[in-house]
């Protein structure tokens, strides 16, 4: 049987890699002025700074293969650790390149899910 947080942490990634690969500019609906990405390393704060950062990247088009989705209850009541694995195709590479991708959701005070931290890695070798 899936847990609540399994269910909604599903969903969430469904969604973030559909902006994502489509319509990017609007991810930035699903962080907050403190919200944390950590890209490749690279620490950047706030909404449009990570908004930047996501639109900037070095390719237009990309589709994401999740393979693996693990989601864990967090302190914070109602927040979710989602733990993601895959692969990103990219129509200028010959092969997809493979991710990690952790998120923690936190409810905003309006009862919402956003995204309060973001850790992406790639996955050499």
């Amino acid at each position: 049987m899936e847990e609540e947080g399994d269910i909604i942490g599903k969903a969430f990634v469904e969604h973030y890699y559909q902006l994502f690969d489509n319509e990017r500019a609007s991810l930035s609906s699903l962080y907050q002025p403190d919200s944390m990405l950590t890209f490749e390393g690279q620490q950047i704060l706030g909404v449009h700074d990570i908004s930047s950062k996501l639109q900037q990247l070095p390719f237009e088009r990309c589709r994401h293969v999740v393979s693996t989705i693990d989601t864990q209850p967090s302190s914070v009541h109602g927040s979710i650790l989602i733990f993601v694995s895959g692969s990103i195709e990219i129509p200028e590479e010959e092969h997809p390149l493979r991710f990690s991708q952790m998120f923690h959701l936190v409810p905003s005070p309006e009862g919402n899910l956003f995204v309060q931290n973001d850790i992406f890695r790639l996955n050499y070798g």
